[in-house]
């Protein structure tokens, strides 16, 4: 098995038994924790999530919740009544007033939303909507990148990365062949660092997901108050 083939198992989370799953559930049951602090029925927005994700995960919840997912573009819809679909962008939530949530979940998605820029104004939406948070994203220190799978890829010049991609599909990624955009592609992916999410979150504190000694990914948190 060649070495990028190995790599993309390991990061497959639509195989239950990878790595990458595995970490997700261990996350999940973290969060499901919080979820139990509070009065049920627990009113909860999912920035950037799936219903089959919380189909797949609702055992670990013991009880009541409404789960309001907001994504730019649903391309299928759940029909359980506990689930709600909203269209929309997770820096601009003008739709949702002050505290309308119990908690906020995000996994890896602050990550993609564009510059740093882009990703404060997400951050100070979430903790405006919502009494409490559990956002995840790569950390960016890990040597291997999450989404292209090529060690320190993160530390290339973006105009290398263009050039790569350019030449072969790379981990999640397909090939393009324009350069431009490929390299909006690769640009389109900011990681983040534990100082910066500190930064994002001041009012919450921080959760490091390790590999050994390693942190792989990094997790803000606050609890509803």
């Amino acid at each position: 098995m060649s070495l990028g083939r190995f790599l993309y198992r390991l990061a497959d989370n639509t195989c239950a038994n990878s790595t990458a799953s595995q970490y997700r559930r261990e996350r999940f049951r973290r969060f499901a924790g919080m979820i139990e602090q509070c009065p049920p029925p627990v009113n909860i927005l999912d920035l950037g999530g799936t219903a089959a994700f919380w189909e797949a995960h609702r055992d670990m919840v013991k009880v009541e919740v409404r789960v309001t997912l907001l994504n730019q573009v649903f391309e299928t819809r759940s029909t359980l009544d506990w689930i709600t679909h909203v269209e929309g962008d997770g820096r601009w939530m003008t739709m949702f007033a002050d505290e309308s949530f119990d908690l906020c979940f995000s996994n890896s998605v602050i990550e993609h939303v564009g510059t740093l820029y882009d990703q404060v104004y997400m951050a100070r939406e979430i903790r405006r909507v919502a009494r409490g948070y559990f956002v995840q994203t790569p950390n960016k220190w890990f040597p291997l990148e999450p989404h292209f799978l090529v060690p320190f890829w993160q530390f290339f010049p973006s105009w290398l990365r263009a050039r790569l991609l350019m030449k072969r599909d790379l981990g999640y990624v397909g090939q393009v062949q324009d350069y431009l955009l490929a390299k909006a592609t690769v640009e389109s992916i900011r990681l983040l660092t534990a100082h910066e999410m500190r930064w994002l979150f001041p009012n919450g504190e921080i959760y490091r997901e390790k590999v050994g000694p390693l942190t792989k990914s990094l997790v803000a948190w606050r609890k509803s108050s």
